[in-house]
């Protein structure tokens, strides 16, 4: 049987055979290394469906992954980890709950329901344990539900602040969650590979990221004008797992409540009421809300805002670095971002900021090269 994916390929091939036939053949430039024709987003205000904004739960010396006893419980912190939430998710979570050990029977309280408490609910349930959420907000009312989902770790700390321990915890963490996501590829989990492209004028540092953790971006390489269909000098591309959080987190939640999950929809004042719950061992996946509750004064918000366009099949890859752009294609929409506002708090987005996002990016897609395009 004819998957849709193969149709939507097959007929993106037809226009190249009338182009070849008409002594316009296409390069390999208008496809990536795995052979997907790179087509032309259709940017446009008439085609906008929804613009949102979320903060993400930064600090500058990286995520805290931590255990500690207050008051005869143990406490054990997951929450920090700015842009690369999803990404490290199953990984930072892994870490979090080696602190708690095997619970065969016992109970334990996770609080918060983002990506970071509904994975630590399920790794700790795979230990043993008998696991409560405790959450004032649920899927799709999280911040987790409005990150973009590309796999890729970066944004999660300040260079200057790195710590030679917490090197060690990011790189367990990510090569966990890498291995980890690879097992749910497919449409449950709304989790796919894709093409990647980095966009420059220049040639990145031999220390950068990509190079550093070349192991983790298949298909890395570096391309030259001419070797790409971009109107910029340089194109970085590389695969990585693009994640869908509308997809993700609800199949995610599905396997947390099968295995026998609870949930409690309650709001905590402070770090003292948490303590006064019954379940010894505490998962702290409160994201910006330890800021408050436990007085994390390294925690601060990092606004992101989005508009989605109507959804666009034949558009196979991702898009970062445009002038501070990225566009990511889903399912529900193709995502366009491209706001990074360190200690802002408000959740109202900006239309200027609307503005500049979908001006740059149908600048950029008209000057795309498509070969398919009419």
């Amino acid at each position: 049987m004819t998957s849709r994916r193969q149709l939507l390929q097959a007929l993106g091939a037809l226009p190249l055979l009338g182009a070849c036939a008409a002594g316009t053949p296409t390069s390999p430039a208008n496809f990536t290394p795995s052979g997907v024709p790179l087509r032309r987003v259709k940017v446009s205000d008439e085609r906008v469906i929804r613009t949102i904004a979320g903060l993400r739960p930064f600090r500058r010396n990286g995520f805290n992954v931590s255990a500690e006893q207050r008051s005869a419980k143990t406490l054990i912190h997951n929450y920090g980890h700015g842009g690369g939430g999803i990404s490290l998710s199953w990984g930072s979570s892994s870490l979090a709950v080696e602190f708690a050990g095997v619970g065969s029977g016992r109970n334990c309280a996770v609080i918060g329901s983002g990506v970071m408490g509904l994975t630590t609910a399920r790794l700790a349930q795979d230990r043993g344990w008998n696991v409560t959420i405790y959450s004032k907000d649920l899927p799709p009312d999280t911040t987790s539900n409005v990150a973009g989902g590309q796999w890729s770790p970066t944004s999660v700390y300040d260079q200057e602040f790195m710590t030679p321990a917490f090197r060690r915890q990011f790189d367990r963490a990510m090569a966990i969650a890498y291995r980890y996501f690879q097992n749910l590829a497919g449409p449950r989990y709304g989790v796919r590979w894709i093409s990647n492209y980095n966009l420059a004028d220049d040639s990145p540092d031999e220390g950068d990221f990509q190079n550093r953790y070349a192991r983790f971006y298949p298909q890395l390489r570096d391309l030259a004008p001419g070797e790409h269909p971009f109107p910029v000098s340089l194109a970085r591309h590389y695969d990585t797992m693009l994640i869908e959080p509308a997809v993700f987190l609800p199949a995610v939640m599905a396997d947390f409540f099968g295995a026998g999950g609870k949930i409690n929809i309650r709001e905590f004042a402070d770090s003292g009421e948490i303590l006064t719950l019954e379940e010894d061992v505490i998962f702290n996946c409160t994201g910006l809300g330890s800021h408050a509750l436990f007085g994390d004064e390294m925690l601060m918000p990092i606004k992101g805002q989005l508009t989605f366009l109507l959804p666009q099949e034949e558009v196979e890859f991702n898009i970062i670095g445009n002038g501070g752009l990225y566009m990511f294609p889903r399912s529900d929409g193709i995502l366009l971002g491209g706001t990074y506002e360190r200690n802002e708090w408000s959740l109202e987005p900006d239309p200027e900021a609307t503005r500049r996002i979908i001006d740059g990016h149908r600048a950029f897609f008209e000057a795309m090269h498509d070969p398919w395009a009419t």
